[in-house]
């Protein structure tokens, strides 16, 4: 949520909002202009929706940001893009990044041929695939007894089924 204060809101009517919006849990970003303020809300949006803020003194308007990652939103970093530094290779902003790798992996070996395979395919960043583990071996041979030897008419290893006719 951007909470949208009037340009004669006091200090106090600011931080009076700012109190109501984390006594819910969200967080407060403060984006201070040259005529208005702006406290951007970040957290539960039901919870914040909850304190009708729009009654409040010094609140000129609540807008609702129905976008995801409000932290790297246009709207509350001002038109500015997120760029992010992962490992020394940077992604977003006019930086591309590639970013390849296997949905799942099986060995230490597996990993280490698709890692060279990103590298040699021009990839910045290997993604990482969940770890499975290798199919269970099935039995080398048949069971014998219990409940479906004695349906097929099967004598089985336990004394049960031994005295079955």
């Amino acid at each position: 949520m951007m909470i949208v204060m009037n340009s004669d809101a006091t200090e106090a009517q600011v931080r009076a909002v700012i109190d109501r919006v984390e006594s819910v849990g969200a967080r407060t970003h403060i984006s201070q202009g040259e005529e208005v303020t702006v406290i951007g809300a970040v957290g539960d949006r039901e919870h914040v929706a909850r304190l009708e803020l729009e009654g409040y003194p010094g609140v000129d308007r609540v807008v609702p940001i129905l976008k995801p990652y409000k932290l790297a939103s246009n709207q509350i970093r001002h038109g500015e893009r997120t760029v992010l530094d992962i490992g020394g290779r940077k992604v977003g902003g006019s930086h591309f990044a590639l970013i390849a790798g296997p949905c799942t992996v099986e060995s230490r070996d597996q990993v280490l041929a698709a890692a060279r395979a990103v590298r040699d395919g021009g990839a910045s960043l290997m993604r990482g695939g969940a770890y499975k583990r290798a199919p269970l071996r099935t039995r080398s041979r048949p069971r014998t007894g219990g409940a479906a030897a004695a349906r097929r008419g099967q004598g089985g290893d336990r004394p049960a089924d031994r005295h079955r006719g």
